[in-house]
């Protein structure tokens, strides 16, 4: 058995064209953009945001300022 494997930019290509044909351009454009790198260094922004803070009090802030279902 042999196996083909196809370049990433031919597996690009082929992924994109199966998005824009079933959700259109906008669409396919709109999901791509989810996936690209940020900047910065989330890793140290969130030991710095975070760091007096246990999971509990986080828990807690986070119940604090949900809404009640009414």
């Amino acid at each position: 058995m042999t196996i083909h494997v196809q370049p990433i930019s031919e597996v690009t290509q082929r992924g994109t064209n199966a998005l824009i044909k079933e959700i259109g351009v906008v669409d396919t454009i709109r999901f791509l953009n989810q996936f690209r790198a940020g900047s910065g260094d989330y890793m140290t922004d969130r030991d710095k945001l975070f760091e007096r803070l246990s999971v509990e009090d986080i828990v807690s802030e986070i119940k604090a300022q949900r809404k009640p279902i009414a």
